[in-house]
């Protein structure tokens, strides 16, 4: 790992922590402390919430019948609701540039087995989705 590297500063590591906080204990209040990224933070962290059920719905259809969602651990299914919005709903942003930070993200989150997992669904998710919405 990098030295001086802080994933406390990384924005997808701060957008994973709020999430899993609001969909899993669900008195964790949302506050959004200063970043130099506070803005783009706090649309994700929201945007994925409100839209909470389109995304599922959305993971749902492209991953096929033989991927259960909710026997995902928690942590891949909030980075892949993050992820998910982002690819419906951030056009400008390269699929390949989402799947980077929220592997380098996750790295923080999970282990090199589960992050080569999670390497594969964001990408076949992504490509389905902006494949669906192009």
């Amino acid at each position: 790992m990098r030295t001086n590297y802080n994933p406390k500063n990384n924005p997808r590591v701060i957008i994973i922590q709020k999430l899993y906080g609001k969909f899993y204990n669900e008195d964790d209040d949302l506050d959004f402390p200063k970043h130099r990224f506070k803005k783009f933070i706090k649309d994700i962290v929201l945007g994925t919430i409100e839209r909470n059920d389109i995304i599922l719905d959305e993971l749902n259809n492209r991953l096929g019948d033989e991927f259960v969602f909710e026997k995902l651990d928690k942590v891949f299914q909030t980075i892949l609701k993050a992820a998910t919005y982002e690819f419906m709903y951030k056009p400008n942003l390269s699929i390949n540039i989402i799947i980077k930070e929220y592997l380098n993200s996750s790295n923080f989150f999970l282990e090199d087995s589960q992050t080569k997992y999670l390497n594969a669904l964001l990408d076949n998710v992504g490509k389905k989705l902006r494949l669906h919405n192009a």
